[in-house]
């Protein structure tokens, strides 16, 4: 995980005098120093090296906070061409650089230098250079945000992978001049308007005319899929996503909250390692919550099961609430669901940290793909849970996308996601919905059970089966429930009943509809001022148009069962 800042002067004239450059004393700082000092309010992304370019020339400034995961040795950024006409600096792993580096090698005319990448992400500048914008764009495949300047065109190339598991943002100043960042504190100083870069899109064009355009097609979006689910295919779709996203040069784990997802994603990483490295080999897991929280009994349950290195990460009520405004700071987010989630995950990362692992795999995404929350119990039929679970996947980066990479970012660590490889997405949302919605058919009876085809699909010798078939237990639940009680206790204490009756007027962009949520809101804002802040954030809500509850917590569904 890494991330990654840019300016581009609007003006052939900016020559360092623009009017955003901040006057220090009696000195008017550099855009060098300038866009150093801005890229540092994310340098917890990169921890290892800070990396810059600077074009007067170009007019412009790259910036890369790196953190070494791939190419340790080799792949500092920014990556400048051999001719030093391309400049790029990128954020995210390419799980397929070693294919797309040798369609390059076969493209090379015979008396070219072999191509050998720097790292993951170099292959972009040499897959661009060689075959353009489009194969690039139609043939990568990883969780990505990166920025590409063509000095011998004057072009831009910025692109966010599909689900938008990278952030990205960007923004104009008052002169015009373009700034991109991983996170969006970067360019709040500066910036009065900032935008999120949207997922599955990129641009390619001039810095005077920014307008991101959609490569992300695929039929699933507009059409409900009728092809029926093949179990074996569906397990080795996911075996080769995980498989993929296990090129690591530096330690590595897994997080293990005892549920069906990183259960399953823990177990087959164990498989695949010990054939690399021999059956002795043992996968370091992680557990996170409150003493007697429901998860522990589960993850310990499966860990030995694979007979994983297993850490329980315990924390206490108290010590949670003291990084509300740390983890709005990082989430860059006031939704209530985010919020209540991030904090555990926050502090389960900082032990992971310290034990020297730079990388861990979890299991993000398979409940919107499959439609694993207990609200999707109540889906009146196929179509709607389709359409349903299209919108979720497409908002994951307002929600568990953007907890998950920005939770684990602050303490440099790099978190994948493999449900939310490209290929394998586009399997599942290929399914049709009638075989994704909850249902166990067992002697004679029908039973609901979220995620059927996914427990089905890894029956044998993977899982125990009370974890297995073990009922969707929503993180910021699993940790212990009285997390949640007194996280929305404690937050709703701060808001009187008369500033809460004002919300409305207080917040007109996503006016916050409880105690809890306004005061996120208010942390929120005191942080990120501008209301284009405010429009980035997309709350979590389950569909109470189908008689959910309002709110996120998988224990006001009815589908819940306390125990399990």
């Amino acid at each position: 995980m890494c991330g990654i800042f840019s300016i581009f002067l609007k003006h052939p004239d900016a020559d360092g005098s623009s009017s955003i450059l901040r006057r220090a004393g009696n000195r008017t700082e550099s855009l060098r120093e300038l866009a150093f000092r801005q890229s540092s309010k994310q340098r917890h992304r990169g921890p290892d090296y800070t990396g810059l370019v600077e074009d007067k020339e170009a007019r412009l400034v790259m910036v890369q906070e790196r953190l070494c995961v791939l190419g340790v040795k080799t792949g500092s950024q920014p990556f400048v061409s051999r001719d030093g006409t391309v400049l790029l600096v990128a954020n995210g792993e390419i799980y397929n650089y070693l294919p797309m580096a040798k369609l390059v090698n076969n493209a090379l005319d015979v008396d070219e230098e072999t191509y050998v990448p720097r790292s993951d992400c170099d292959v972009i500048m040499a897959f661009y250079e060689h075959f353009g914008v489009a194969e690039l764009m139609k043939t990568i495949r990883g969780m990505f945000a990166f920025v590409l300047y063509d000095k011998r065109n004057d072009r831009i190339l910025m692109a966010r992978d599909p689900i938008g598991i990278i952030p990205m943002y960007y923004g104009t100043d008052l002169a015009g001049n373009v700034w991109v960042a991983s996170e969006m504190k970067c360019l709040v100083e500066k910036c009065p308007e900032i935008k999120i870069f949207p997922p599955g899109h990129m641009f390619y064009g001039s810095r005077r005319n920014m307008e991101p355009k959609q490569y992300f097609q695929p039929d699933w979006l507009v059409e409900i899929p009728t092809m029926s689910v093949d179990l074996k295919e569906l397990r080795m779709r996911l075996e080769d996503a995980v498989l993929s996203h296990l090129q690591c040069d530096v330690p590595l784990g897994a997080l293990l909250s005892g549920g069906l997802d990183s259960s399953l994603i823990a177990s087959i990483a164990t498989k695949i390692m010990r054939k690399r490295h021999g059956q002795d080999y043992r996968l370091k897991t992680y557990s996170v919550g409150l003493v007697g929280g429901p998860d522990f009994e589960y993850s310990r349950m499966v860990a030995d099961y694979i007979g994983s290195d297993h850490t329980d990460v315990y924390f206490t009520v108290d010590e949670g609430l003291n990084y509300i405004r740390d983890i709005i700071f990082h989430t860059e987010t006031y939704d209530i669901t985010t919020v209540r989630c991030s904090i555990p995950m926050f502090l389960l990362t900082r032990l992971i940290k310290s034990e020297g692992i730079k990388m861990v795999l979890s299991g993000e995404g398979a409940d919107e793909l499959l439609g694993g929350y207990l609200y999707f119990h109540q889906a009146p039929n196929s179509s709607e849970f389709h359409l349903e679970t299209v919108k979720r996947v497409m908002d994951l980066h307002y929600a568990d996308c953007l907890r998950a990479n920005k939770s684990t970012a602050a303490w440099g660590l790099e978190l994948r996601v493999p449900f939310l490889d490209t290929d394998f997405v586009n399997y599942v949302m290929s399914i049709r919905p009638e075989d994704r919605m909850p249902c166990i058919k067992r002697n004679g009876k029908v039973q609901s059970m979220e995620k059927f085809i996914l427990r089905e699909a890894f029956a044998n010798n993977y899982l125990p089966d009370a974890v297995l078939w073990r009922q969707k237990e929503q993180f910021s639940d699993g940790v212990g429930y009285s997390w949640i009680d007194t996280i929305t206790e404690y937050a709703a204490s701060h808001v009187s009943d008369e500033e809460f009756a004002g919300a409305a007027e207080q917040f007109p962009i996503n006016t916050p509809p409880t105690k809890e949520a306004y005061y996120y809101r208010q942390v929120f804002e005191e942080m990120f001022p501008h209301q284009s802040c405010a429009s980035t954030v997309k709350r979590w809500v389950p569909r109470t148009d189908w008689g959910c509850s309002a709110d996120p917590s998988g224990r006001k569904q009815h589908a819940h069962i306390k125990k399990n």
